[in-house]
């Protein structure tokens, strides 16, 4: 009997090491069918409304999904307001560029849902974010994919937490692997969300060290189209306002596609992270594939979507269902 225990609590230790995020097997489709069996209908009319007042709301409910997932794992942690002596989440300097209308898109769509009676306080900020995104992806015409729900809200918001955990504009193959790897994803996933830069919009702080002064050798980054470049030039002329929004593809900014994998053939990533999947060999077939095929890429980006949406789950014991996002129950 002591041996079967032994052998018991190892292949628990042997699961632990190889799935530690076990809380996301609670995770499963039409997790709210029998409490609030139109959840995803509710969320969804609530996104297109948003959608419909300002475009913003598709690149921004996708980042604050990636910013939140990253963190602390799915867990709507970046929702919550500071107060008090609590710097939380939101207010790290590597979230205070998230856009306002991603927060207020989760906000009005968890609001929706408790207006029915059966559904209040019953479904997850987590939960919503991760449908609302979906939404955002299937409505800047991207793929529909069904999500996988049951995740409880976070019990900590602090911007400690965020240090070094988010990728930045500058960063290599290698450092982006490790980054993602932290979060059990691979190369491939990484480069299918890197996609996500598909829509939406960055600021000239972020990349004007590649069209100015660049190097010794150089004024702008050899990797640029110079065309591309010195657009990017008149759209960030120096000492110009560092929050300008450049659209991230210059081609299709707002349509979900796989030009931002064309545009990184010909040289038009706008940042470092993203020109380097085409210049690194090991990367480089990868985002040649993607831009051949839209469907190829459409498969991936659900299929790392997924993966991300299941990173740091919460259940009942570490979490609960908040009933204002921005503030601890």
């Amino acid at each position: 009997m002591g041996r079967v225990t032994i052998i018991q609590v190892l292949a628990l230790s042997s699961l632990l090491i190889i799935f530690p995020n076990l809380a996301s097997a609670q995770l499963k489709q039409n997790y709210y069918a029998n409490v609030c069996p139109n959840v995803e209908t509710i969320v969804r009319n609530a996104v297109q409304a948003k959608v419909r007042q300002t475009f913003i709301t598709i690149p921004g409910t996708l980042r604050l999904f990636f910013h939140d997932c990253f963190v602390q794992g799915c867990d709507a942690s970046v929702m919550i307001a500071s107060s008090g002596s609590n710097t939380a989440e939101k207010d790290h300097p590597d979230n205070l560029s998230l856009a306002g209308d991603g927060f207020d898109t989760v906000i009005k769509a968890k609001a929706a849902v408790d207006a029915v009676p059966s559904c209040r306080n019953k479904v997850s900020c987590a939960d919503i974010l991760v449908m609302a995104t979906r939404d955002v992806v299937v409505m800047a015409g991207g793929p529909s994919y069904a999500v996988e729900l049951g995740r409880f809200d976070g019990l900590s918001s602090t911007a400690a937490s965020v240090g070094g955990k988010l990728p930045k504009p500058n960063m290599n193959l290698d450092q982006l692997n490790a980054m993602f790897a932290a979060n059990g994803l691979t190369q491939v996933d990484m480069i299918a969300l890197s996609g996500a830069h598909t829509v939406g919009f960055s600021h000239c702080d972020q990349f004007t060290n590649r069209i100015y002064n660049f190097s010794k050798q150089s004024l702008v980054d050899p990797t640029l189209n110079p065309t591309y470049a010195a657009q990017l030039q008149q759209q960030c002329p120096k000492n110009v306002d560092p929050q300008i929004a450049i659209n991230m593809d210059p081609n299709t900014p707002n349509t979900f596609d796989n030009m931002y994998f064309k545009n990184l053939q010909q040289g038009k990533g706008l940042f470092t992270s993203d020109q380097v999947l085409f210049t690194d060999s090991r990367s480089k077939q990868t985002v040649d594939s993607w831009a051949s095929s839209t469907k190829a890429f459409n498969n991936a980006f659900v299929a790392a979507m997924t993966k991300l949406g299941r990173v740091g789950v919460k259940n009942a014991k570490n979490g609960n269902i908040r009933r204002d996002c921005s503030a601890f129950n």
